[in-house]
Order: C-alpha cells, then structure tokens, then sequence
C-alpha cells in the first residue's frame, strides 16, 4: 500500500469489467464493440490486459467455417493490441438434415502492454461463415482485467 492516510491505493492498480454482444445482426468481418468490456489503464507502464471470452455459434443445414473471433482493442491509440487476437470458434458442419447444431466454446485474449499514459482498452468480437447460414451468433466477455506490473 502507499499514499497517506485516507488516500491510500493498491499497488498495482487492477480493474474488471464484463460484457455480451449478439452478432446476428452485425456484418460479417466487422470488430465489433462488446457492450460494457471496457476499462481504463489508469497510466504509463506495462500492464497484462486479459479476457476471458465465450463464444457462441449455430445453425441448421451444411455450413462451413463458421467463425467467431475477439480482440483487444487499444481505443486511445485506435489499434489492435498486438499478440491479443484470438480465434475463439471454428465450426464446420456437414449435415444437411433440418437440425439446429450449436457450440459454445472459450479463449482468452491476453497480452502485456505498454502505454504512455491513460489508456482506454476494450474488447471486440467479429465472425464470418465461409458457406451457408449460421445463427445465435454471440460473444462475452468473462473478467475482462487488467493489473499494472
């Protein structure tokens, strides 16, 4: 602990934050905001910025390539966080019966970061289908957090 007496903070700084999107409306191969997955780097130095993620992806028929991804995203610097792109599902089904298949699957995107100073972070979700039609497409972000180190 530092600081003085009633001020005092936790050394280092931590945040959580958490969030759902559904996709089904969004455009395929769009990064797409995940509602309430944001937090803020309080200032400069290194930190690990990570995401628990939950991806979510289904459909009827034959469909190939069903994909749901997420990212960290750096606001303030309006860029990608390098090394923190994961591919959370990837599906492909064969049957041409009328069956609604779903698959619920997890990653986490993490990676250490250095910022010069605050530092708006976010995570995004986008998908593509390579053939046939998929629905129930959705992302969350489980413990999305930080820690200065």
């Amino acid at each position: 602990m530092t600081g003085t007496a009633g001020s005092l903070r936790l050394t280092p700084p931590t945040g959580q934050a958490s969030g759902v999107v559904g996709l089904d409306a969004v455009a395929a191969n769009t990064w797409t905001p995940v509602p309430g997955a944001q937090l803020v780097l309080p200032g400069a130095g290194l930190y690990e910025v990570a995401a628990d993620v939950q991806g979510s992806i289904g459909g009827t028929g034959s469909y190939s390539n069903a994909i749901i991804d997420a990212r960290l995203y750096d606001v303030t610097a309006g860029a990608s966080v390098p090394l923190a792109e994961r591919r959370v599902i990837l599906l492909t089904n064969h049957a041409t019966d009328p069956v609604l298949r779903s698959i619920q699957a997890n990653a986490t995107a993490a990676a250490f970061y250095v910022v010069a100073g605050p530092t708006t972070i976010r995570v995004e979700a986008s998908w593509r289908t390579d053939a046939g039609t998929t629905s129930g497409k959705a992302l969350w972000a489980h413990n999305f957090r930080f820690k200065r180190i």
